[in-house]
């Protein structure tokens, strides 16, 4: 199974950047610039998630973490839906 699926992401012959799951709705990164963007993106989840603790009031958690994280997930789903394939339900590798 792991060597049809890497074959699946290695069959990339417009460089998408991500490919569709192969299972349920979404992306996954094909190439290293869409890996690069996905650790970018962990990356500043965990930076905003060091600004809260436990006796951050909910207004600073909201300004702080929650928007930023909001508007980074937006900006991360924009860059997948544009230089990924189009997103569709899958359920296993595509029929050949």
């Amino acid at each position: 199974m792991i060597k049809k699926y890497l074959k699946y992401i290695q069959d990339n012959p417009n460089k998408y950047w991500f490919k569709r799951k192969l299972y349920g709705w979404g992306w996954t990164p094909a190439t290293w610039q869409g890996w690069a963007i996905t650790c970018l993106y962990i990356i500043f989840i965990f930076i905003f998630a060091l600004t809260i603790d436990a006796n951050s009031p909910l207004s600073e958690v909201f300004f702080t973490f929650i928007l930023p994280v909001t508007l980074i997930t937006i900006f991360f789903i924009r860059i997948a839906y544009k230089k990924g394939e189009s997103p569709k339900w899958m359920w296993g590798l595509p029929k050949e």
